[in-house]
């Protein structure tokens, strides 16, 4: 693909850049930036190198009507201040007020359109409805530069359709997220584990299909372990259970062991008779629940396992909580994976969503570990070895016009 560089000198040309600044919002208030802080370096690189820069990105599902909850107001505020410059705000995404700003916009300005989601056409299924919204986009600028990693899994105006319709490359931040998950499929350096947590294994398939042929262990918690642990036959009480599920969660076991790969499960959970942070906690054997008990963490032992295993591994990726990190009383299976990444000789990869959001919230900072993805659905899927829309468009694009030479 190509990226920034190939695309020569972008002194007052408008570049559109799709950015992932879908952060969570208390009110107007961000209360995790770290996706604003990760697209920051793009932006300003286009900016100190006299582009006319307009951020596109979008914020929530607000279903393709305005609606002032999920403005990009505030992140547009967040953004100025971490570039240190005024940041030029279109309340609009393709109309009036963006197309004065795009005309306007002086080299090295940046400036941020309202939230392409506001746009029904940014979403639709339809093609044409799709290309024409991708068309009054391009209007407003001459280059495109794909920074949102987050979204390139979708097939959507601002990620798909607009790369056909302006000379298109990736931004600095989608070149390393590739760069990094190459790493984690094509040759990775061993031993690799893989963690994986989270409330289902059914969100979870398609990366332990795919990566039981590379891991040398996958270790296994957060919600999803009670089904591993009642295919097993034992009890798991009120805990969260995929009944569908048990036949899959045997079929992995299995290979597990016929192909050398250590799947590791938890031997003792942290149980409590109700789902709130009051609940009180109790550590009992995996394979002795009480029935009348909820799992909510792994346990101490369990963790302390994990910890080993991470920390001798040379390849570590991970995806998904150990446990409702939320509550204090059920954090501290997430806390000990997490410090034991950051421990790891070799490359150890937070695989964004959930897992970015723990790190963050347990005290950790980005640069504890060698990489935290901004993007959960599009790490995942890319390690499921699915075709990703957004980097698939221009890999296209790439090969025709090395036909075309």
């Amino acid at each position: 693909m190509k990226t920034v560089s190939d695309l020569g000198d972008l002194r007052g040309r408008r570049v559109l850049v799709r950015s992932d600044l879908n952060v969570p919002l208390d009110g107007s208030r961000i209360t995790d930036d770290g996706r604003v802080r990760a697209s920051v370096p793009t932006i300003k690189a286009l900016a100190d190198a006299g582009a006319r820069v307009l951020v596109t990105a979008h914020l929530g599902r607000p279903d393709g009507v305005p609606n002032p909850t999920y403005s990009l107001a505030p992140v547009a505020e967040r953004l100025a201040e971490l570039l240190g410059a005024p940041v030029l705000f279109a309340n609009d995404t393709v109309g009036p007020e963006a197309q004065r700003i795009s005309a306007a916009l002086q080299d090295g300005q940046v400036a941020v359109l309202q939230n392409v989601r506001f746009n029904p056409g940014e979403t639709s299924k339809d093609d044409a409805e799709r290309g024409a919204f991708a068309d009054d986009l391009a209007a407003l600028a001459d280059v495109f530069v794909s920074d949102g990693f987050g979204v390139v899994h979708r097939k959507q105006a601002s990620v798909y359709d607009i790369a056909s319709r302006l000379p298109s490359a990736v931004g600095g931040l989608v070149e390393a997220e590739v760069t990094v998950l190459k790493r984690l499929t094509d040759d990775p350096e061993r031993p690799y584990a893989v963690v994986l947590g989270g409330s289902k294994v059914s969100d979870k398939l398609g990366v332990i299909d795919n990566l039981l042929d590379k891991a040398d262990s996958l270790l296994i918690g957060g919600g999803m372990v009670f089904t591993f642990l009642k295919a097993q036959g034992h009890e798991v009480g009120k805990s969260l259970l995929e009944e569908d599920q048990l036949d899959i969660a045997r079929r992995y076991i299995q290979q597990a062991a016929a192909k050398g790969v250590d799947l590791v499960l938890p031997t003792d959970i942290v149980v409590a008779p109700e789902f709130n942070a009051d609940s009180p906690a109790t550590t009992v054997a995996a394979d002795a629940m009480p029935a009348d008990q909820l799992g909510l963490d792994i346990g101490p032992d369990s963790a302390a396992r994990f910890a080993e295993i991470i920390r001798g591994s040379r390849t570590v990726f991970w995806n998904g909580p150990m446990g409702v990190f939320e509550m204090a009383a059920f954090a501290a299976g997430t806390k000990a994976v997490a410090q034991a990444l950051t421990e790891v000789d070799g490359l150890s990869v937070v695989g964004g969503g959930d897992s970015a959001a723990a790190v963050r919230q347990l005290g950790f900072a980005d640069s504890d570990f060698g990489h935290i993805s901004t993007g959960g659905g599009a790490s995942l899927e890319y390690l499921e070895g699915k075709t990703l829309p957004g980097l698939d468009i221009l890999d296209q694009l790439d090969q025709q016009r090395l036909e075309g030479n």
